[in-house]
């Protein structure tokens, strides 16, 4: 009995690792000329926290997570780190926000000093396309 319920955990905590590394492949392809772009603030801005940041998308449709409809995506503004290893899931953290409802914009909290923002848009599984759709990296000021 012992030994039948350690063979199904063993067998368990295998198929957890495959599932998961299932999970992070790149398996969804983004259309060529898709375009992840920030609308506002704009590169340079001075601006005063919170700041609203508002995304834009060219190219494709924007979808929660969890559904996987073709074209389409959802988004992550990445904050003062570069982006992620985008054969990996896309992380989830103070840098690394994720927009998984299918948000078009977002109000965040920054301290005061220089900052980077850089949209990402991953797929259903929150993995980045096959072929990377994301914005240019832009500077804010925050007073």
């Amino acid at each position: 009995m012992y030994t039948k319920f350690l063979r199904a955990l063993v067998m368990g905590i295998s198929f957890s690792f495959i599932n998961t590394a299932a999970v992070a492949q790149n398996d969804s392809k983004a259309p060529e000329g898709a375009k992840a772009y920030i609308v506002s603030p704009a590169d340079g801005a001075v601006v005063s926290s919170p700041v609203t940041v508002v995304f834009g998308l060219k190219g494709m449709g924007v979808a929660p997570a969890g559904a996987n409809l073709e074209n389409t995506g959802h988004h992550h503004l990445i904050i003062d780190a570069p982006l992620p290893d985008t054969a990996q899931g896309i992380p989830a953290d103070d840098n690394h926000r994720h927009f998984g409802k299918g948000q078009t914009e977002a109000t965040i909290e920054l301290a005061p000093g220089e900052h980077t923002l850089q949209l990402l848009l991953g797929d259903w599984k929150h993995v980045p396309h096959d072929n990377i759709v994301a914005s240019d990296v832009i500077k804010i000021t925050v007073q």
